[in-house]
């Protein structure tokens, strides 16, 4: 049976179970995700606990007790226990049944069964669907048999692992049957989802946060440029969306959440497509995150509310308030290539020119080695306008070498 929570955590408030404390709030996982969660929950005055197996996690090194435990340990979820009023995790392959197993013990958000969706392709696809939300036609192959029986019209696609992908990991572009053959073979012969490639317009995504009452606020919709499988750049307002599409988007972003039953902060991307004809509408759902995510990140400098004070808010049973967002702005991923030259030698990104830029705003992760495609930090460029946010954003890329967009 499921904890439940009585009353909400306030910032200041003593532990009911320590009363020496400080009401303190956990997380699975010691990302750069945990890193800024930990931060936000600090400034609202709370105590803070990180479960993860890595010493030099960013998260670790920042909160007030570090848990170095693999995620189902038993005595490092008993100490996280022990230690925390209320958990959340901070990326979406924390296992699913550490969080079940927290949750009798303690108010877990979200809990265990939504992340468990979240973690599985074929789950999330069928669950879209079966919230009236549009997706990509696709395919579960599991089998020899399940390859054969691969329609035609899903051809040319992407097949993608239904667990542990992420950030282009675990995907193969496809353009036949033979390719798709050899794709999957490349891909250990695991449990796969085969999606028809679309002619995309372009990629949005919207972060929405939910109480346990059911109460829901969101995000401005946020335009996004992948490279690579990763994501490059974000810009909000989103210009490529109209304000029917955003309000679609953040309605079918608050139906898959309502009948997920959950409870923090989720992230819907959507691909707006270039012919709406192919499909019953022209948004259709590419994937959820149950936690921040990384095209939310922004929100910390440009909004009155971060995606992060939103997740403490629904774990703590805060009130949740609608984001402002008070200024345009455009947020660079930092990835670890920008600490090489071409040549392959280790370099320092010239950071004094960069923050040189007016509405500047960098944020490094702490962590201790760059190796390519390992996402670093971010820089948000805010200003009076989306264009003079962009202008400043195109100039950091440049001294960053950035490819422009």
């Amino acid at each position: 049976m499921a904890a439940s929570r009585s009353a909400p955590l306030l910032p200041g408030q003593r532990s009911a179970s320590h009363p020496q404390r400080a009401v303190t709030l956990g997380v699975m996982g010691g990302g750069q995700l945990g890193r800024m969660f930990v931060h936000a929950a600090q400034a609202l005055g709370f105590r803070t606990a990180v479960l993860d197996a890595d010493p030099t996690s960013p998260a670790g090194r920042v909160a007030h007790v570090h848990i170095q435990t693999p995620y189902l340990d038993a005595d490092g979820l008993a100490l996280l226990v022990d230690e925390a009023d209320a958990v959340t995790t901070e990326f979406e392959n924390v296992p699913a049944d550490a969080l079940r197993q927290l949750a009798t013990r303690r108010p877990v958000a979200p809990g265990g069964d939504a992340v468990a969706v979240c973690q599985d392709r074929a789950a999330e696809k069928a669950h879209f669907r079966a919230s009236g939300v549009p997706c990509a036609p696709f395919a579960v192959i599991d089998s020899e048999a399940d390859l054969a029986g691969v329609l035609d019209d899903l051809l040319p696609g992407i097949l993608k692992t239904a667990r542990l992908g992420y950030d282009g990991k675990g995907q193969v572009r496809v353009t036949d049957r033979a390719a798709l053959e050899a794709a999957w073979s490349e891909l250990g012969r695991v449990t796969c989802v085969l999606e028809k490639r679309l002619a995309l317009a372009a990629e949005v995504s919207v972060i929405v946060a939910r109480g346990a009452n059911g109460q829901v606020v969101q995000l401005p919709l946020q335009q996004n440029l992948h490279r690579d499988g990763i994501l490059a750049v974000t810009t909000v307002p989103a210009a490529c969306a109209s304000p029917e599409q955003a309000a679609e988007a953040a309605a079918c972003a608050q139906r898959i959440a309502a009948s997920l039953d959950y409870v923090g902060v989720l992230c819907v991307e959507f691909f707006l497509l270039a012919d709406g004809s192919q499909i019953d509408g022209a948004l259709v759902a590419n994937e959820m995150a149950p936690r921040p995510h990384n095209s939310g990140h922004y929100s910390i400098d440009a909004c009155d509310v971060s995606q992060f004070e939103l997740q403490v808010r629904c774990m703590a049973g805060l009130p949740l308030v609608t984001p402002r967002l008070h200024s345009p702005c455009v947020m660079l991923n930092l990835l670890g290539d920008l600490w090489f030259d071409t040549g392959g030698r280790e370099r320092s990104p010239d950071w004094a020119a960069v923050l040189a830029l007016p509405g500047t705003h960098l944020h490094l992760y702490g962590k201790t080695d760059a190796r390519q495609g390992r996402k670093m930090g971010h820089l948000t460029v805010t200003a009076a306008s989306a264009e003079a946010a962009r202008q400043v954003a195109l100039q950091a890329a440049a001294v960053l070498g950035i490819e422009p967009f």
